[in-house]
């Protein structure tokens, strides 16, 4: 009787259903472990298990520095003026967007894909700047780069 359920001795053999017969075929078992009973596993082994311990424990704080760095939502050149629009409708519907309207300090430029993108900014950054609160259907990417502009501050 093998020590595991996945482990076959050398004396046992495995019958295998050849699949246009309905006779059984006696093949020799496989061999699923080149270490005997009792056999310790290696130095590298051991080492290598190791290091992804380590890995684990101190991977936490280098994402976390990561996402200490501020980034920012903005429009993608490219989207189109009625994606942008329903952008802008949905984003004002959630934040605040004053600063975009006229006499406000980013209503300059006055370009849809302007405005689109401070307030599609102000909602990834009210939401918590997690990334999927910047897909807007695919036309919005976040940054590292500041965008901000003259009187226009994005936050």
């Amino acid at each position: 009787m093998p020590s595991h359920p996945f482990q076959a001795s050398k004396q046992e053999e495995c019958h295998l259903l050849y699949s246009t017969s309905s006779s059984l075929v006696p093949v020799p078992a496989l061999k699923h472990s080149k270490m005997g009973r009792g056999a310790q596993p290696s130095a590298p082994l051991l080492l290598f298990s190791l290091g992804l311990v380590l890995l684990y424990f101190t991977a936490g704080s280098t994402v976390r520095l990561a996402e200490a760095q501020k980034t920012w939502c903005i429009a993608k050149p490219s989207a189109s003026n009625e994606i942008l629009a329903q952008n802008l409708d949905y984003a004002c519907s959630q934040v605040s967007c004053a600063v975009i309207q006229k006499g406000g300090p980013c209503y300059y430029p006055d370009s849809l894909v302007s405005r689109a993108a401070v307030a599609m900014n102000l909602y990834y950054a009210y939401s918590g700047r997690h990334a999927w609160n910047c897909y807007f259907n695919n036309s919005a990417l976040v940054v590292q780069s500041d965008p901000s502009y003259g009187s226009c501050t994005y936050y």
